[in-house]
């Protein structure tokens, strides 16, 4: 993948011209949604904070970092942050035979890290290759960076009840990554929210983990257990509602009328669901061992999961039946 900014003979590019041009390069490397914000203009991140002061961030300590609030912090000299969006949506149904465990649709294809990260990298060396003085620095999940407020700010959609970004055009299901960088370039306009007196999500939340709109609970929340969770056995009130989930839960995103209205199918071949991961028994995965655990899951997301955990959740659910 490669990125060509023209330049102008005798006389440097304006901010403006620049920006228009990092829109046109992200969406040529295959971003479905680009958007970039300012420094002079960040978002409130008031609701964030108060969601740390709650507990809600469970052990993941790692959300409470003075970092996440200032992107000069991960990057000296920022000034603007380009936010890009991967649909990834697959119209496969999850599979509702007791005797079928169910993983998330994030994690059905390849490792979306390397996906949006290969593009992300040829972006940032064209910036800072060709413009002087650029400096940037990128994430996928990875790093210090609030990326939905800035995503928000950056008009790429609005973040929903149950707390995940949405979009006109690909409803939840997308992945999000952010390139920081010492440009100072004009933004575009926040994203307004669209949920209005829905509150489909919080409903159908099997542990109520969505306690108010836009707060999470992940002490509640089925995805954080069976991902993030280290502990050798859940929760018994995440356990008792597991419903076969083994691998994140989309039922919240499911139960969206953005998504069921206006979801599209993804062009993107990696993110073509390896056919294991859509109908896998609950009782092969709660005897998988690690070799096995390598072969199934090769360049996915859920290799951070490890198989003795994959058996943990698996077995909880089969105890849950």
């Amino acid at each position: 993948m490669s990125v060509v900014f023209e330049t102008r003979a005798g006389s440097p590019v304006s901010a403006s011209d620049l920006a228009d041009q990092i829109r046109s390069q992200a969406l040529e490397l295959g971003f479905h949604k680009v958007g970039i914000a300012n420094l002079s203009s960040p978002p409130d991140l008031s609701h964030m904070q108060a969601w740390l002061q709650q507990g809600y961030q469970a052990d993941m300590e790692w959300m409470n970092t003075s970092k996440r609030w200032d992107p000069q912090q991960v990057l000296p000299g920022c000034q603007s942050l380009i936010c890009v969006a991967l649909n990834y949506y697959t119209p496969k149904p999850h599979d509702p035979r007791p005797e079928i465990a169910k993983i998330s649709r994030y994690a059905w294809g390849r490792d979306y890290h390397r996906v949006l990260g290969t593009r992300l990298k040829a972006l940032s060396r064209g910036l800072e290759d060709q413009i002087p003085d650029c400096r940037t620095r990128w994430y996928v999940d990875t790093g210090p960076v609030a990326e939905k407020p800035w995503a928000m700010q950056a008009g790429l959609g609005w973040i929903g009840k149950n707390s995940l970004l949405l979009t006109r055009e690909y409803g939840s299901w997308i992945f999000l990554g952010v390139l920081l960088t010492s440009l100072d370039l004009p933004p575009d306009p926040p994203h307004t929210p669209h949920c209005g007196t829905c509150s489909r999500c919080i409903e159908a939340c099997p542990t109520d983990a969505i306690c108010t709109a836009h707060q999470v609970d992940a002490n509640r929340c089925i995805a954080y257990h069976t991902l993030e969770n280290h502990a050798p056995e859940l929760p018994d009130a995440i356990s008792d509602q597991l419903q076969n989930w083994v691998a994140g839960c989309d039922i919240c995103q499911d139960v969206c009328p953005w998504n069921q209205r206006f979801a599209q199918p993804t062009e993107i071949e990696d993110f073509a669901p390896y056919p294991w991961n859509q109908a896998p028994s609950l009782s092969d995965l709660a005897q998988i061992t690690t070799e096995e655990f390598e072969r199934r899951f090769p360049a996915s997301a859920l290799r951070r999961l490890k198989a003795h955990r994959l058996r943990r959740n698996a077995e909880a659910a089969r105890r849950s039946q």
